[in-house]
């Protein structure tokens, strides 16, 4: 077996751990940017608004779709680790997999449908 087929038969918690650290990775990359726009609220009405307004483009609401998938997907390997370390679940690690990514995947859902209308 060449090593690309060995690399793709990881066991789902590696690429749970993935996905929980690149979902930390985008959540600081947000942040800052996040309270930039907070503080323009500070500098007045106009700056603020322009920003506002800029956040109705296609790009950007797809990236805040991404931002909200982060972080439900953050939260949910998050917790998955805390129940397999603090509660000693190890035997349930793929029904926590399994309830992680469908918890994910049901507030990406959610939230597209909130950002169509």
């Amino acid at each position: 077996m060449n090593s690309h087929a060995r690399r793709l038969q990881r066991p789902g918690s590696w690429w749970l751990y993935l996905v929980h650290r690149l979902s930390g990775l985008a959540l600081a990359l947000f942040l800052p940017l996040h309270f930039l726009v907070l503080g323009q609220a500070i500098s007045g009405a106009a700056p603020l608004q322009t920003l506002l307004d800029i956040t109705r483009l296609p790009l950007v609401r797809a990236l805040e779709w991404a931002v909200v998938v982060s972080l439900a997907a953050h939260l949910a390997a998050g917790i998955r680790i805390l129940c397999i370390e603090f509660l000693a679940w190890h035997a349930l690690q793929k029904t926590l997999s399994t309830l992680a990514i469908a918890f994910t995947t049901l507030f990406g859902l959610a939230y597209l449908l909130v950002l169509i209308r």
